[in-house]
């Protein structure tokens, strides 16, 4: 259960008060670095991911639920921002390495076959995506850019950044979903 001070806290950052987001950030910070940092041993990088959280947090912050505790909270946050982080890494650096093997290097056992095949495939989908879909995907997950900085890169909206994601990711799936299953 939350105590009053939580919810008031709370209360304002729903409202949008920046300097009670501050007050989150200055009680929090250190711990939600720490928590990444166990994931993710790169201090530069766990300063990125550790900002992130707040954005995140901040940008989502008239859905937040908390139901214990900010820290508690944060601390998740943290822990899916860094795990994201990682399967991000992981799935393009496999894709990248697919994707440059020459065919003779290859032993073309059935996994470098299927990694060929999505990278392949994944390129050949993400062209078929109009323009600015194509764009906000490849910063969000190529160049690693949060919302707020493709919406300011593109000089759009936060919503139509996450309505054009939205969009990439279902005819992604679609086009791909031989892969995802």
């Amino acid at each position: 259960m939350q105590n009053e001070a939580t919810k008031i806290l709370l209360e304002a950052i729903k409202q949008g008060r920046k300097p009670a987001l501050q007050t989150v950030f200055d009680l929090h910070y250190a711990e939600v670095c720490r928590a990444i940092y166990k994931l993710v041993p790169d201090a530069a990088l766990m300063e990125d991911l550790a900002q992130e959280v707040f954005i995140r947090f901040w940008e989502k912050r008239e859905q937040i639920e908390v139901l214990e505790s900010i820290g508690g909270y944060l601390h998740r946050m943290a822990v899916n921002e860094a795990l994201a982080h990682l399967r991000r890494r992981r799935f393009f650096e496999d894709v990248s390495e697919a994707a440059h093997l020459p065919a003779a290097a290859s032993d073309h056992t059935e996994t470098d076959v299927l990694h060929q095949d999505l990278s392949l495939r994944l390129q050949a989908a993400l062209n078929t995506l109009p323009p600015r879909c194509r764009a906000v995907f490849q910063l969000s997950r190529f160049e690693e850019m949060s919302y707020r900085e493709i919406a300011d890169q593109m000089d759009i909206s936060i919503k139509t950044v996450e309505n054009q994601m939205g969009k990439a990711l279902k005819l992604l799936r679609e086009q791909l979903s031989e892969f995802l299953q």
